[in-house]
């Protein structure tokens, strides 16, 4: 005979079932380490997908929920609005790139005044970064690698340059091409140019015609550095012009090997990504906080070492 009583033991076991397995899932989502990332380079740009590789990889790794967000464009107005909506969520950490402190430094203290512990990355350095009240800065120093880049080219004799900036009013850009001129000890003209690689190129042929006496090019990223690439080629002045660059591709690692360019300088953008993820899931589980800024470069990738990495930029993790 039926027996309603022993229908509803079973289906009120897997209700209950049902329920445990909810508040357990509930319950791991809410111990879940969450991380937001809100920069002002795409993540489909060059460099900049190499910072968000490096984010899902310790995502993956960890089991942490990590979410990428920027600007279309690089538009500040937008970027700190992203950031005011990030620090809404109330994320266990927050990971910001200061590109232009006038516009994003306020919205960066509200978020530190809110108890959302901040990480800055790639653009903002470690003094501004402290008196943000962030944990602390995960990149290199823009100028100081500038310095360096400038002592390097001293050193070839070199006593006409340009610098090639496809994104003017980015500090940390500006700020390479300062100390490019500050360590090559002479006056460096600033060209200014777009993000678009044919009308990038066609400036730097513009410049290289009107400037006959120029020695050296310093591009300050990927966006500057393949196309002036093509424009030295394009005029027939590879190995009279010399070129180097800030940033890694696989064009210009094979450009570096093949003794088209001196050198590609590397940030290791990778880390910039990865680690904060690491930083923040380490703080929620264990309470272990990070104390100290985290240099990521600058290195000098040659002739000598280019070929090394080539693999690593083709897989997207320099």
């Amino acid at each position: 005979m039926f027996s309603r009583r022993n229908f509803l033991k079973p289906v009120l076991g897997l209700v209950a079932g049902l329920t445990l397995l909810s508040a357990a899932t509930t319950l791991a989502a809410a111990d879940e380490t969450r991380v937001v990332f809100v920069t002002h380079g795409q993540s489909g740009d060059p460099y900049w997908s190499v910072v968000k590789n490096g984010m899902d990889d310790a995502a993956k790794t960890l089991g942490v929920k990590a979410e990428y967000l920027a600007p279309e464009t690089f538009d500040m107005a937008k970027m700190a609005q992203m950031i005011d909506a990030a620090a809404a969520s109330k994320p266990d950490g927050l990971v910001v790139s200061i590109a232009d402190p006038a516009a994003l430094s306020e919205p960066v203290k509200n978020a530190v005044a809110a108890g959302i512990p901040v990480i800055v990355i790639d653009s903002g350095g470690g003094k501004l970064t402290k008196e943000l009240g962030g944990l602390l800065y995960l990149g290199q120093s823009e100028y100081e690698a500038g310095v360096m880049a400038g002592e390097r080219v001293a050193k070839l004799g070199v006593t006409k340059a340009v610098c090639a900036n496809h994104e003017v009013g980015n500090v940390s850009l500006d700020d390479r091409c300062a100390g490019f001129a500050k360590g090559l000890g002479v006056d460096v003209p600033v060209l200014n140019g777009v993000m678009d690689p044919t009308e990038m190129k066609n400036r730097i042929i513009g410049y290289l015609n009107t400037n006959a006496d120029t020695q050296f090019v310093l591009t300050v990223g990927i966006g500057g550095a393949e196309p002036a690439l093509m424009a030295i080629d394009e005029l027939g002045l590879t190995g009279k012009v010399k070129l180097g660059t800030f940033d890694l591709s696989p064009t210009i690692l094979q450009a570096t090997a093949d003794g088209k360019m001196e050198w590609g300088i590397d940030a290791q953008q990778y880390a910039m990504g990865y680690i904060p993820v690491v930083m923040f899931d380490l703080w929620k589980k264990y309470k272990i906080a990070p104390i100290a800024d985290y240099p990521t470069g600058p290195g000098f990738v040659t002739k000598e070492t280019a070929a090394s990495v080539i693999d690593l930029a083709k897989q997207g993790k320099r």
